[in-house]
């Protein structure tokens, strides 16, 4: 167990090592076009870019060196400076940086928010109406996945979060149409993609049932989220919510 998760620390630090290495590659590009790389081949000395970078100079030039690696630059060392020119493929990787800062500057609503809640064991009737034929065809068309039969209960403690989740009324949703049967009314149910842990994804349902106040969320997923993630009652789970596009 120990050993597990020591080797699960290792692979989480490596992850993180990779995206940082990324944003420092982004960057460099980003100073790169600054000076005009992007649009000719321009003359930079290591030198002078490790003072745009504000790093060292052997840095600069180890930067260069994993950029030309990665196909983002095309780079030639001279006696004066290196003669660098963004490539198609690092060009491509700046007009994503621009598509997603746009993106986050005009959209009128975040991309995503997060909870947090406290697990606790509900009244046991979430696997009833998930499980409901009219419900679960449309969870699997919609949501893309099959609902494992029963929702994750968290009850949210901070105003914080309880605002926030007030607030996902005005985003949109994806829309479940309710149904009757010969005994009663199922109303539409609004759900949002999730990220539950940044480990599991499912979606948040909103008005699956009435009962619960304005301080619960319930959760859906492929998976059974207790087992999945070790969770007891009392526990708090962090549950990132996708906005729609």
């Amino acid at each position: 167990m120990e050993t597990h998760f020591k080797i699960g620390q290792r692979k989480n630090r490596g992850f993180e090592m990779g995206e940082n290495q990324n944003w420092r590659h982004i960057f460099t590009l980003l100073k790169l076009a600054e000076m005009g790389a992007h649009k000719r081949t321009a003359k930079i000395s290591t030198e002078f870019l490790a003072r745009k970078l504000g790093i060292s100079q052997q840095s600069a030039s180890r930067r260069l060196i994993e950029l030309d690696r990665k196909g983002w630059i095309k780079r030639t060392t001279t006696p004066e400076g290196c003669l660098i020119k963004i490539t198609d493929l690092g060009f491509a990787e700046l007009k994503k940086l621009y598509s997603n800062m746009r993106f986050l500057m005009e959209a009128s609503y975040p991309p995503s928010v997060t909870l947090e809640g406290v697990v606790f064991t509900g009244l046991g009737e979430g696997s009833y109406y998930v499980t409901r034929d009219y419900y679960r065809k449309q969870f699997m068309e919609k949501l893309g996945f099959d609902p494992y039969p029963g929702t994750l209960n968290l009850k949210l403690v901070t105003d914080y979060d309880i605002k926030t989740y007030s607030e996902l009324e005005a985003y949109p949703a994806i829309e479940v149409e309710g149904f009757q049967n010969e005994n009663r009314t199922f109303g539409p149910v609004r759900c949002y993609p999730a990220i539950i842990e940044n480990k599991v994804k499912g979606a948040l349902v909103s008005a699956l049932r009435s009962h619960y106040n304005s301080s619960v969320v319930e959760i859906i997923s492929p998976v059974c989220l207790r087992k999945a993630l070790d969770l007891k009652d009392g526990h708090k789970v962090k549950v990132e919510v996708l906005t729609l596009p």
